[in-house]
């Protein structure tokens, strides 16, 4: 029989031997993506770089995503396609900009008068079925999509006083393709460019101004310095961009860099949120760059009835954006319903 004393002598011998063996990890080549935002330097620093940062962190050397600005690599018009062919791994943009070949394209980025607050975005995406539409589109089209959520409203940033209807028309807006569509019925000339360069061609009088953005992007990126007026009023009360990757590169993660590649970016959708709802605030009632005004409600009606007409005429053109006009509705309906604070007023 083997003794107490041979077995502690065997197994202190065999022990040593194994205890002093080195421990050998072996370092692994991190995964790497290559992502391109719709933004420029400066708001990326805000709407997307949050979220690289997270995941690079967060990923502890098995991953590394390397973030170009707009235009970086393509320009925003050629993302979707960039992203699909696998030129680019991932992607953080609007459906409208990206020129997406999708049912759900027209109403990413602002949406006519489909929503008020940035939190409506999610609560869409989440409560009321649009994640699912969403993922289904782009599955169709081969390409993964992962999270939508809102950010500023579409307000006018000029160079021209605007106080009526009457003062929009003939003005050159940089905007984006369903929002010129929507607002060239009112005189707007839409005017597709860089994004880099339409702080210029407001300096060079190519522009007359942009119905883009917020007013805390207007300052964050120099647009405040070429315009002079900010309208208050706006024409969808949240952009709705998403992030996108390719799809056989989202197949290829592993679980558990899918998990931090969907925290960083749920984390940067809270960040976002709170720096834009805090500056649209601080920026209207304290800045000093950019004169606000406004038209008159029973004025600005005409461009809400103008919406619903132009819902309807979306919602004939295919199945999916019947449901979609339809959910947008029955939110709609439900916020009115709830008055103040989900309806201005």
């Amino acid at each position: 029989m083997t003794t107490r004393r041979k077995f502690l002598t065997t197994a202190a011998l065999g022990g040593a031997g194994t205890l002093a063996a080195p421990a050998i990890v072996k370092a692994q080549t991190p995964i790497k993506w290559r992502f391109q935002t719709y933004a420029g330097a400066a708001l990326g620093e805000h709407v997307t770089k949050p979220a690289i940062d997270y995941i690079n962190n967060a990923a502890n050397g098995e991953m590394e995503i390397e973030l170009f600005y707009a235009d970086q690599i393509v320009p925003t018009g050629e993302l979707f396609r960039a992203l699909q062919t696998g030129t680019i791994d991932a992607v953080h943009s609007d459906d409208d900009s990206m020129a997406a070949p999708t049912e759900v394209t027209v109403f990413g980025g602002y949406f006519p008068l489909a929503t008020k607050h940035s939190l409506d975005v999610p609560v869409l995406f989440n409560q009321y079925g649009l994640a699912d539409i969403w993922r289904d589109a782009y599955k169709k089209v081969g390409v993964t999509w992962l999270s939508a959520a809102g950010q500023d409203p579409c307000n006018f940033n000029t160079k021209k006083k605007i106080t009526s209807l009457a003062d929009l028309d003939g003005l050159r807006l940089y905007t984006f393709p369903t929002a010129g569509r929507f607002l060239a019925q009112f005189g707007v000339v839409p005017m597709s460019i860089p994004y880099e360069d339409a702080e210029v061609a407001v300096q060079t009088g190519e522009l007359d101004g942009m119905a883009w953005s917020g007013i805390t992007e207007d300052y964050t990126v120099g647009w405040a310095n070429v315009t002079d007026y900010f309208l208050t009023n706006n024409i969808s009360g949240a952009w709705i961009g998403s992030f996108y990757v390719n799809e056989q590169k989202w197949a290829d993660l592993p679980e558990h860099l899918k998990s931090v590649v969907m925290a960083g970016i749920e984390a940067s959708h809270t960040y976002r949120n709170q720096w834009y709802w805090g500056g649209e605030a601080k920026l209207r009632a304290t800045g000093d760059k950019l004169e606000l005004t406004s038209i008159p409600a029973e004025e600005w009606k005409q461009v809400e009835d103008a919406a619903k007409v132009f819902w309807d005429e979306i919602a004939e053109t295919n199945e999916t954006s019947a449901k979609l006009v339809k959910i947008f509705r029955e939110y709609n309906s439900v916020i009115e319903k709830a008055g103040p604070p989900y309806t201005f007023g």
